[in-house]
């Protein structure tokens, strides 16, 4: 019924709110943790977060409720990537509810049932109850929608959607109070001290001067370096951090056997377009034929400028009714229209409505006759919301007398739309659609503009068999060549590029922005190094071949796993002892940078107006242990050889100049505290999430 239809829009509009804070669950940091093996794990569940195990019926629940919510948002299928992204909102939900369960009931935080009717019904509902009652055309709350989805919500049976929905905005709109709590309770205990404040200031305003010799690493070559493992260790040891692996990944090397659509292929679609809007011209029967020949079954109802595809709408509402556009050629598709009416009508409608089944009232004459007899009551004064509690089937709207509050262009279905926008105000008119008939009466109309009905037909550009078929051809000639040892050489030989792609996580969708079907990376992490993927894997417009090069298990990684990501930096500091040697023995007898200069063959370089709180030397780079260095030094002292990111430097301060003192170190403070504040339920999560015992299993499901 229209309501119905009504309804599911709104529904999707109140989860919203769900996403919304999933989002800013997924801002705050990497939240995936893995625990054993994925392969290795509960079969049935999708993971668990402290000893709570999460089913994936209950998972695949939300997750499909949050897809369809993207569907309705964008208007048509999803790709791989938005059910990915799916998946990762409703598991960041998770991850964030489950967190912050256990710390707010150790402390004893919670949300009561009259904070909460506040927050639902009170003069300053939370942001997420507003957001999702939010008026179309003004933009701002609409009290009057909350009130009618609550009540409408509240007359649905059991186990009908709407009331999943209104649950998952109601837990989430308890989460994000009981969050910002918490985050109150942490921002309340962030002091910063005058001392603090000071040394603040004086780190951003404090300028020093100071020349500098820079022994650059480049200046060595790297076959005059000799690397021991002794090197190494010594600096694993000392960045140990860095290596640690906060899930477990693996590395591919792989082939991408490109099939997207050709010139030819676009001619191909073009061609097709073309005969179609010939067609279309000529036809007495716009909607149908649309219906029949369209990829994509757009509704066929009366819309705004802005609301149909870009490019179409720029041509549908400068030309007379019966006129065919395009063919246009937007996101990948060729599209076409025919403009079969237009008219100035309201943007959106008021309206009250009562439903009869015709099942029950005798078949579709005797309903009708009815639905003559209630309209004629009601224009000689009865009252349309007693006559809608005595008549109408649709227990969502009754008790409210019928009233379904304001909807815009395309909330309903089209059969109710169009007697509803064509309808004056204060009129009543009767609509059949496929839920029955509906006694309809319009009580507002807002808003006025030029609307444009047409059918619309597209096709999509896709590659043609013998596209598909070359770039097959070329992915099974390189597959049947290779085994574990030639990967590299087959591709040279057949003159293939062979892409590489590292740490690679469970649920990723694409390698190095090249969209990759999920099975892919799943065979990733049951193989073992050095194989070849067990077939062609296919996606939408690629024929992908892969060998896995690494494989990373969570956290600490030893030495010989990340021997080569450190290679670079353990030759600069091998290199550095030797700068450091060169530059100690040039210092001996010096009393001054230039002298020092003098003997290394080097020129003092000037850096001026530099910062601690900007450790950057113009021209070079970050240098923070060089910069750190400069704000303990004495004038005109000459310092020992400092190892930096681009060589070794020695440096001298010619003076600094000190800022005069804040006269309001309340403002200081203030400034401080709100930086720390901004950052402290990051950390506080961070820290909740290191402490949690977090098991996903995802990628076994999606």
């Amino acid at each position: 019924m229209g309501f119905m239809n009504y309804l599911r829009n709104r529904a999707g509009v109140v989860i919203v709110g769900f996403i919304g804070f999933a989002i800013v669950a997924f801002l705050l940091g990497d939240i995936i943790n893995y625990g054993t093996p994925f392969w290795a794990r509960h079969q049935n569940q999708v993971g668990s977060i402290n000893g709570e195990a999460i089913d994936i019926n209950e998972f695949n629940a939300q997750v499909d409720q949050t897809t369809e919510m993207f569907r309705q948002q964008m208007g048509g299928t999803l790709n791989p990537q938005m059910k990915s992204y799916a998946v990762q909102q409703v598991w960041n939900q998770y991850l964030n509810r489950e967190l912050l369960k256990s710390e707010v009931e150790r402390i004893g935080l919670s949300v009561g049932k009259a904070e909460l009717n506040e927050l639902v019904q009170g003069d300053n509902p939370s942001m997420q109850i507003q957001q999702a009652f939010r008026n179309p055309q003004t933009g701002q709350f609409d009290r009057d929608q909350l009130n009618n989805f609550i009540s409408q919500v509240g007359a649905l049976p059991q186990g009908h959607e709407a009331h999943g929905q209104w649950e998952a905005l109601l837990q989430n709109v308890i989460d994000e109070r009981t969050s910002t709590k918490y985050t109150n309770l942490i921002n309340n205990s962030v002091y910063v001290t005058s001392l603090e404040a000071t040394e603040e200031y004086n780190q951003r305003n404090k300028l020093a001067n100071f020349e500098y010799v820079l022994l650059d690493y480049n200046s060595v070559p790297d076959s005059a370096v000799t690397l021991s493992e002794q090197d190494y260790k010594e600096y694993y040891n000392e960045n140990k951090g860095v290596f640690k692996n906060p899930e477990e990944t693996r590395s591919l090397e792989y082939i991408v056997f490109d099939a997207s659509p050709t010139a030819q292929d676009t001619a191909r679609v073009r061609t097709t377009i073309e005969e179609l809007k010939a067609q279309l011209t000529e036809s007495t029967t716009d909607s149908l034929f649309a219906a029949v020949n369209s990829d994509t079954k757009y509704p066929y109802v009366f819309r705004k400028q802005g609301e149909f595809g870009p490019a179409l709408d720029t041509l549908l509402f400068g030309v007379p009714v019966g006129t065919t556009v395009g063919p246009v050629l937007a996101n990948g598709r060729f599209e076409i229209a025919k403009v079969v009416d237009t008219k100035v009508g309201p943007d959106s409608v008021k309206a009250s409505h009562i439903l009869l089944n015709p099942a029950t009232e005798g078949g579709m004459d005797k309903a009708k006759a009815k639905a003559d007899s209630i309209k004629g009551l009601i224009e000689k004064g009865e009252s349309f919301a007693a006559l809608a509690v005595q008549f109408s089937v649709d227990e969502g709207s009754k008790i409210n007398g019928g009233e379904l509050g304001t909807f815009a262009r395309g909330m309903m279905v089209p059969a109710f739309e169009n007697a509803a926008f064509d309808a004056k105000e204060g009129e009543v008119v009767i609509a059949t659609s496929q839920f029955g008939i509906h006694i309809i009466k319009v009580n507002d109309q807002i808003g006025s503009s030029r609307v444009v009905k047409a059918a619309v037909i597209d096709k999509p550009v896709n590659s043609g068999r013998e596209t598909l078929d070359s770039a097959y051809s070329k992915a099974t000639q390189f597959f049947g060549e290779l085994d574990a040892a030639n990967f590299q050489e087959s591709a040279t030989q057949q003159g293939l590029s062979v892409r590489k792609a590292d740490d690679i996580t469970a649920m990723e969708t694409t390698l190095t922005g090249v969209e990759v079907p999920r099975e892919l990376v799943r065979w990733a992490f049951d193989a073992d190094k050095g194989d070849i993927t067990d077939k062609i894997y296919e996606s939408e417009t690629n024929y992908i071949v892969a060998r896995l090069t690494g494989i990373r298990e969570k956290g600490q990684l030893p030495l010989d796993v990340v021997k080569s990501d450190m290679e670079s930096a353990v030759r600069n500091r091998v290199k550095a002892k030797n700068l450091i040697t060169q530059a100690t023995e040039a210092a001996n007898g010096a009393t001054s940078i230039a002298q020092i200069g003098q003997k290394l063959n080097k020129t003092a370089s000037l850096a001026e107006n530099i910062v601690f709180a900007n450790p950057v030397i113009p021209g070079v780079a970050q240098e923070n242990a060089v910069v750190g260095t400069v704000f303990g030094l004495q004038p005109k002292q000459p310092s020992k050889p400092i190892r930096g990111s681009q060589g070794v430097y020695i440096v001298e301060v010619a003076s600094f100049v000190n800022p005069a003192a804040p006269t309001d170190l309340s403002a200081q403070k203030q400034q401080i505290s709100q930086s720390l504040s901004q950052r402290t339920w990051s950390l506080a999560f961070r820290a909740l999430q290191d402490k949690a015992d977090v098991v996903d299993n995802r990628a076994r499901f999606f």
